[in-house]
């Protein structure tokens, strides 16, 4: 390395500094790095190798220097198995367009580290823009480290920026369409049953299904909802608990697809047929659950393709320098089948 790229290293190497060191243009370099524009590939290749030597990066504070778009964006989930990220992956590529828009997945297992390992591997690559996803409602902190002129969208999981812009299940929309089902039925002895107290989708999820009740004149047939585990084995032992305490029950709404299916086997076990002493609705509509329990089970489809779908959407606006900051709700539909 010369002396001159040793003095330029001591600070935070700027475009300049890039042009200067490959002897080239300011607008040459920029180019060259925003792929636009013809030039001979050994120029090309002399500003890759100052932006490595000098190990530069976009300045957040000044407008990116890449002008042309790489037709990238990134897709950053917490969700490894790929329960949540997979729908909103499909309704997102949707919205991009088949073979116009590349999408880089990315799973951070929920790990800052790694997360942050993953955003600037999205930065080298200039994505034109990032969506990032979860397997839980709770609200997360902005992106850090994001450069500027590189819109991000946070689906599911909404950011807790208030300038950013955020695509969620409507979450109040959905316990109102699954209250509204069961009242309707003619049921008004209804217990709740969900996921831990601390996650959003269970906490949002029990007062949403209280007020709808309170709504129709009814309260919760044991007094409170009952919090757990989002799994098949917590609604088995919930069921067995809701019907000691109060026998008389007639619905189970539960907070996701696993705990109805739980319920349902506590059910059948106890010779209770559903739905006709006992009707059962989900949350979800997790095919692998709803379609497997016996008898197949009503619940509440939240839209995970359609909330990747109009994230992406919302990205291309970004990206066309038309925000849309705040939370972007996506109603929820009831689907019917033999529980309830």
């Amino acid at each position: 390395m010369s002396e001159s790229s040793r003095t330029v290293t001591k600070a935070r190497a700027t475009l300049s500094d890039v042009a200067a060191l490959a002897g080239v243009s300011v607008g040459t370099a920029s180019r060259a790095l925003s792929g636009t524009g013809r030039m001979r590939p050994e120029t090309r290749q002399r500003v890759l190798d100052a932006v490595h030597t000098l190990d530069f990066r976009p300045s957040q504070q000044a407008p990116s220097p890449y002008t042309g778009r790489s037709w990238t964006v990134g897709l950053m989930t917490t969700d490894g198995i790929g329960r949540f990220s997979t729908p909103v992956l499909l309704g997102a590529e949707d919205a991009l367009g088949a073979g116009k828009i590349s999408v880089l997945l990315c799973d951070t297992r929920g790990d800052v580290i790694r997360e942050q390992h993953h955003l600037q591997n999205l930065m080298d690559r200039r994505v034109d823009g990032i969506i990032v996803t979860g397997r839980r409602t709770d609200p997360r902190p902005p992106l850090e480290g994001v450069h500027v002129g590189v819109p991000v969208v946070y689906a599911l999981s909404p950011s807790t920026g208030p300038a950013d812009i955020s695509v969620v299940s409507d979450d109040a929309q959905g316990c109102q369409l699954a209250i509204d089902h069961l009242v309707t039925a003619g049921h008004t002895r209804i217990a709740h049953v969900t996921g831990p107290a601390h996650h959003a989708a269970a906490a949002d999820r029990a007062r949403y299904t209280e007020q709808f009740l309170a709504d129709a004149s009814l309260q919760l047939v044991t007094g409170k909802p009952h919090f757990g585990d989002w799994s098949e084995a917590w609604g088995r032992r919930a069921a067995e608990m809701v019907l000691r305490t109060a026998p008389d029950t007639d619905a189970f709404f539960c907070g996701n697809d696993q705990i109805a299916r739980g319920v349902t086997d506590t059910l059948r076990e106890r010779g209770i047929s559903v739905p006709n002493q006992v009707a059962v609705v989900g949350y979800d509509n997790w095919d692998t659950m709803t379609l497997a329990a016996r008898p197949p089970l009503t619940t509440i489809d939240v839209n995970l393709t359609e909330i990747g779908r109009i994230a992406a959407l919302r990205l291309l606006d970004a990206i066309d320098d038309k925000p849309t900051p705040g939370i972007h709700r996506i109603p929820c539909r009831l689907v019917v089948r033999d529980s309830a």
